[in-house]
């Protein structure tokens, strides 16, 4: 038989044989087939009319709870009616707002209930983030063991998403379930035709598919075919015809290029969407933010909670002395680092590090678009000795600026950076956040969040400011369940002088204690929610709590024992002198004595004055007992 090209045009065909008394037997299977053609046929009417004016259709402001740009409505509207798509956008032009609005948009053109989203691991809730940030359909993350695994894809989500290692693991789930959309992020991971994790993907079944990929594989033909086989593994014909018609080899078979690319464009067209984001850059907004979330490794979380630990003991004390504060920002910098690697803060290589991974996959693609200029921020230049090597890796031409770079040649590398178009990243810390002009660059890299939002500010506005031709992109790396997490949500517009006093490179050196430290703590308490639980082992709690016992009360005897010494002493040595001058001299050195004194005095949790001060060793005491012996001793007695 012949393949049917209009199924409408079948059934006038049939219904014309009906009318001149044919007998037409038509099989279940076949009704289902025009049936769901007909669905499709449908929605690709609707998504044609869209795609002729999206920029004046409704469905911008109606379909997510965010305004689409023209673009991105063209782009859902292209996907929706293919039924089955390859959304090939550069980096940063949103993908994944645009698969989200296709998955709407089938919901309630041919309505879709189940749709599965695969993506890599380090992605998996940045995508159920976004879920939740556009739409109000209910989204199942995949996650534990294998065995809880299996239950959790039979749910009555409308999104379910996990990661392409669990599609392995976990086929016979996935197998069960019957999927309206199926969405690859990141397709290229499927582009080695012959993988097991590739064939397995493309045995999976569902009426629409999505992949999104930012690689531009028009240029890259081995990768290409594979991921055309998902959405449609007909259209590129047998692999050997493929390649004999697209290839361009030596005597020896060795690929050297490729040819007929008019004729491959035109058989994608109907399936395969690219813009870059010259194309549409009229309509990209001069800057955009895209929070980066990644999951921390076990061991950045173990570093992160021993440090947070000492954190909420110091801040659940009633009396926050200048000490506490110290140690405060010590722990509090620790925990920032250790979200970062765990090798800022213990030194023990290799370190573990989740975002260098990130910015591994970052890297490649960004860089795989020309034209891509980076400028890369990190507080520590510990981070920027460990980002160094993924670029030498990738040969790529990069500057550096920090702390240690004389003033002189500063100006240096920011010429080549800005004249050289093989230069493609500045790294730099926050040294390179005020006083350069970097607009060569369109796109800006946070590896961590600093204390003050002015400081980030500074570090997009070197290249986000006037002589900027270019839409600016900016990225905000976070290390979920970690501080990082807090101070993202506690960042405004406006400088918060507290949290400043928390910084260890802060410029702020002082709170003012009266009512200060209380906002200090309403503020602490913002940043690091909830208290944590008391320790698990409880016998280390009590420990901890009799040793606090015990200290209290020696604090509280020796005080004792060091006011009657001074007492005793104030009795038996002579009255002071009758003269005015001299009393004025006595009284004087007493004030300087008390001043001196000052500094060194706090209160405990009682509100009670306590003197602190550190002896550089044991001999230091043993010297001190002896002078008060020999000068009690020489005191006459009546």
């Amino acid at each position: 038989g012949r393949d049917i090209d209009d199924v409408s045009d079948l059934i006038k065909r049939i219904q014309n044989l009906g009318r001149l008394g044919r007998t037409v037997h038509i099989y279940p299977d076949a009704e289902e087939f025009m049936q769901r053609q007909l669905l499709l046929d449908g929605t690709a009417r609707r998504a044609a009319e869209i795609r002729r004016k999206p920029e004046l259709h409704p469905l911008r402001r109606e379909l997510l709870k965010a305004e689409l740009l023209p673009y991105q409505l063209d782009g859902i509207a292209f996907a929706a009616g293919a039924g089955r798509a390859i959304l090939a956008d550069d980096m940063g032009l949103g993908k994944t707002i645009q698969a989200i609005g296709v998955s709407e948009f089938l919901a309630r053109e041919a309505g879709i209930s189940k749709v599965l989203v695969v993506c890599p691991a380090s992605v998996k809730s940045q995508w159920r983030n976004e879920i939740e940030r556009f739409c109000t359909r209910e989204c199942q993350l995949i996650s534990g063991g294998i065995a809880s695994r299996g239950a959790q894809y039979a749910n009555n989500s409308f999104f379910t998403v996990c990661n392409y290692e669990q599609v392995l693991r976990d086929i016979l789930s996935i197998e069960r379930v019957k999927w309206d959309l199926i969405i690859l992020d990141e397709g290229q991971r499927i582009k080695n035709w012959e993988a097991k994790t590739s064939r397995v993907i493309k045995g999976l079944r569902s009426r629409f598919a999505l992949v999104l990929s930012g690689t531009p594989l028009e240029n890259r033909l081995d990768d290409l075919y594979s991921i055309v086989q998902f959405i449609d593994d007909r259209r590129l014909g047998p692999a050997f015809r493929f390649y004999n018609r697209h290839r361009v080899v030596d005597e020896r078979g060795k690929v050297l290029g490729y040819k007929n690319l008019s004729e491959l464009r035109e058989n994608l067209q109907p399936i395969l969407l690219r813009r870059t984001r010259q194309s549409v850059r009229q309509q990209l907004p001069a800057r955009t933010n895209e929070i980066v979330r990644i999951t921390p490794t076990q061991e950045q979380l173990d570093l992160h909670g021993s440090h947070m630990q000492i954190v909420m003991q110091i801040t659940a004390k009633k009396f926050l002395t200048e000490m506490d504060l110290l140690r405060l920002q010590k722990h509090l910098l620790m925990c920032r680092m250790s979200a970062n690697s765990t090798f800022l803060v213990d030194k023990q290589p290799p370190g573990y590090s989740s975002k260098l991974e990130e910015l591994d996959d970052l890297f490649d693609r960004l860089f795989s678009e020309e034209g891509r200029k980076v400028l890369l921020f990190s507080e520590w230049t510990t981070m920027l000795d460990l980002i160094e090597p993924l670029l030498t890796k990738r040969r790529l031409v990069f500057v550096r600026l920090d702390g240690s770079v004389p003033q002189k040649q500063r100006q240096g590398l920011v010429h080549e950076f800005q004249t050289n178009p093989d230069c493609r990243l500045f790294l730099t810390t926050n040294a390179g956040s005020t006083g350069l002009n970097l607009q060569a660059a369109n796109t800006v890299i946070n590896v961590d969040l600093p204390w003050n939002p002015a400081v980030l500010e500074q570090r997009v506005a070197r290249a986000y400011r006037m002589g900027q031709k270019r839409p600016v992109q900016v990225f905000i790396l976070i290390t979920e369940e970690t501080l990082e997490e807090r101070l993202l949500s506690t960042l405004s517009a406006k400088h918060d002088l507290a949290l400043a006093a928390l910084d260890a490179e802060s410029d702020v050196d002082q709170v003012k204690l009266e009512g200060g430290m209380e906002e200090l703590r309403r503020r602490l308490e913002v940043l690091l929610g909830a208290r944590p639980e008391a320790p698990l082992d409880e016998s280390l709690r009590r420990e901890a709590e009799a040793a606090n016992v015990r200290r209290e009360k020696i604090a509280v005897t020796g005080g004792q024992l060091l006011n009657a010494a001074f007492q005793f002493l104030g009795e038996l040595l002579p009255a002071p002198p009758a003269s005015a001058e001299a009393a004025a001299a006595s009284t004087e050195i007493a004030a300087t004595l008390k001043q001196s004194l000052s500094s060194l005095v706090d209160k405990d949790e009682q509100g009670r004055p306590r003197l602190t001060f550190a002896l550089p060793d044991g001999a230091a005491l043993d010297n001190l007992t002896r002078v008060l012996a020999r000068l009690l001793a020489q005191i006459p007695r009546s």
